[in-house]
């Protein structure tokens, strides 16, 4: 079976570094990034947060705060492959473009669909005010454009099975080019469940050709589906923005944990780990 890539997300958008062990500074980034890719990660997947004191819960799309961050992670990880986000609401896009145009990952989020962000507590109360993450056509077509002129492999995520599917559509409409890579965003309360039998359907609508990958969010659940991603060929991603528990129900303190976690998972699937230069030619980053 073919090695498996392996994905560290470090931080995501919101989590707040004063509850949870997120890095935020550039050294910390690295930092934390170092400890991922010295334990099997080739691939960073970054959220930028604000540096201001105090605001580290918040994200930043400052090209300037971008493009230090990312020179720090690539200083201390030698050969990696940067995964920018591009998540927003609205149509204004400036902000991820931007970050894109100045330092021209390797490869950026591409949310290839719409979806209602919804959570309820144990009360029944909104965890957070109901938000539709949108993401219409036009949209992603702008992001697409600016991905193709930059170099940028374009990552597309999708939440939910209309999403999936909607992918080899807009490679017909010329949209997206081949080679796909796909990632299966399972464990958002209102997208697709973090569920074993629901990853084995969804193998049917996954692109012929496309790389893939899963994405599980949750808490120690999270781990026997990792197992069986890796049994069915799809690439592995972890980390701060996914989870913050390890196999056994601890709780993390770092990304280097979240990884040997998860290589350690892979190999007892039979897979081993892709380096960054296998990493590179699969996903044909050049």
């Amino acid at each position: 079976m073919n090695k498996a890539i392996v994905t560290c997300s470090l931080t995501g958008v919101l989590t707040d570094p004063k509850q949870h062990p997120v890095p935020v500074t550039a050294d910390d980034m690295a930092r934390s990034a170092r400890d991922a890719f010295n334990a099997g990660a080739s691939i960073m997947h970054v959220h930028f947060r604000n540096q201001q004191p105090g605001k580290g819960h918040l994200p930043t799309w400052e090209p300037d705060v971008v493009e230090h961050i990312a020179q720090a992670i690539r200083d201390a990880c030698p050969g990696v492959i940067l995964n920018f986000s591009t998540g927003v609401v609205g149509r204004d896009i400036a902000g991820p473009v931007a970050c894109l145009e100045r330092c021209k990952p390797e490869m950026a989020a591409m949310n290839a669909g719409s979806l209602n962000y919804l959570k309820t507590t144990s009360s029944g109360a909104w965890a957070w005010p109901p938000m539709l993450f949108d993401n219409p056509v036009e949209k992603i077509a702008a992001f697409l454009k600016v991905m193709q002129e930059n170099g940028v492999i374009p990552e597309c995520e999708c939440f939910d099975v209309g999403i999936l599917r909607s992918i080899p559509m807009l490679r017909a409409a010329g949209l997206l080019r081949d080679p796909l890579h796909v990632s299966l965003v399972l464990g958002v309360a209102s997208g697709m469940p973090a569920d074993v039998d629901l990853l084995q359907v969804l193998m049917k609508y996954i692109p012929s050709g496309a790389q893939w990958q899963g994405i599980v969010i949750g808490r120690e659940e999270v781990w026997p589906l990792h197992r069986r991603i890796a049994e069915l060929g799809g690439h592995l991603r972890t980390g701060l923005e996914d989870t913050f528990y390890l196999p056994d129900g601890a709780k993390a303190t770092g990304n280097g944990q979240l990884i040997e976690a998860l290589v350690a998972t892979a190999r007892t699937a039979g897979r081993e780990i892709a380096s960054p230069v296998e990493a590179r030619a699969m996903l044909a980053t050049h």
